[in-house]
């Protein structure tokens, strides 16, 4: 398992855990990050993410990206 920032681009993975405080728990889950579910890094722009789930492109911090274990 390793965080989501550390993935590699173009190439989907399965969403294992989700690490934080309840709060940044459910701001993912509303982005539609859910374990078992999809994910894949589109680009990388000064450390944060745009990133494609459930067929949305998503930005993310690579403070929030780290939480997101794949």
């Amino acid at each position: 398992m390793i965080p989501l920032n550390l993935a590699e681009e173009n190439k989907s993975q399965i969403i294992r855990k989700i690490g934080g405080s309840p709060d940044v728990k459910k701001h993912l889950e509303d982005l539609g990050f859910t374990v078992g579910g999809e994910v894949s890094i589109v680009s990388t722009l000064s450390g944060n993410l745009i990133v494609k789930v459930k067929e949305s492109r998503v930005a993310v911090s690579s403070e929030l990206a780290r939480k997101i274990m794949v």
